[in-house]
């Protein structure tokens, strides 16, 4: 397996173009950030809020996206809605989910977060990736890159995945790896991606534990979506398909996050 310095890039070989280091407390960073809001996705418990710090703040240099047992109404509450998201009035599990939609994007180069996972049955934190194409090109055809995902059930594993839409297909399609890890909870340890026009390496400290070739989605509806801009997602899930239930006693629960990185090769 391939190694990289534990403190992040070599700097020898690459430079910082963009970064949150967290460092002044409050709301995160408006100019870097935006909320997603609601019942989201996988019909999942948490309801995402904005703007609450409750849910995420920085402090002392961190980011904590935090899981809370409680009662918040939903704001797209339908009565006599059967969808999923609509039709209750409350939710009774709040979280976060911010993302660099219409602030950031990125394409090729190398992503670092550094991150200290929460513990329990149910959660599902994730560092992920979307295409800027989207909704235009609704998912999946603008593309996912899962840079790490954590599901509390299984907490020996860390998971990076690669989601597309091969062409006259109906059926998503996956590319993805795990790796064995000892307690991600208990420390801050380093994920990143490193996306090239050839490749993606995806790292969990100085472990290259997945390697996709570009090319590999070359046959996508619509074209290769990794060969275009993605913005970035960090977020707390709570139960949903994946994360299964939720413990009785596991929340409250934090995700932090010390930093987050983006960086491009140096010119030759």
């Amino acid at each position: 397996m391939s190694k990289i310095p534990l403190n992040g890039a070599n700097t020898a070989d690459w430079k910082l173009v963009w970064s949150d280091e967290f460092d002044k407390d409050g709301l995160p960073d408006k100019s870097k950030w935006v909320y997603e809001e609601g019942f989201e996705r996988n019909q999942e418990l948490q309801y995402y809020t904005k703007g609450r710090i409750e849910n995420a703040r920085a402090e002392n240099s961190v980011l904590i996206i935090e899981a809370r047992r409680e009662k918040f109404k939903n704001a797209k509450y339908v009565p006599g809605s059967e969808k999923w998201n609509e039709k209750d009035k409350f939710s009774s599990v709040t979280a976060a989910s911010i993302t660099t939609q219409g602030k950031m994007d990125f394409l090729y180069g190398r992503i670092e977060v550094r991150a200290k996972l929460p513990k329990g049955m149910g959660v599902w934190p994730a560092i992920w990736m979307l295409g800027i194409n989207r909704p235009q090109a609704h998912w999946p055809l603008c593309g996912e890159i899962d840079i790490m995902e954590f599901v509390g059930k299984e907490p020996d594993k860390v998971y990076a995945t690669v989601h597309y839409l091969p062409q006259n297909d109906s059926k998503i399609k996956s590319n993805g790896n795990s790796l064995k890890v000892e307690s991600p909870f208990d420390d801050f340890h380093l994920y990143a991606l490193e996306w090239s026009e050839e490749k993606f390496d995806f790292f969990y400290d100085d472990i290259k534990y997945h390697s996709i070739p570009l090319s590999s989605f070359d046959d996508a509806e619509g074209g290769n979506p990794f060969r275009l801009p993605h913005y970035l997602l960090i977020n707390l899930a709570i139960g949903g398909g994946w994360g299964g239930p939720l413990g009785d006693s596991v929340l409250p629960v934090r995700y932090e996050i010390d930093y987050v990185r983006f960086f491009k090769h140096k010119s030759p």
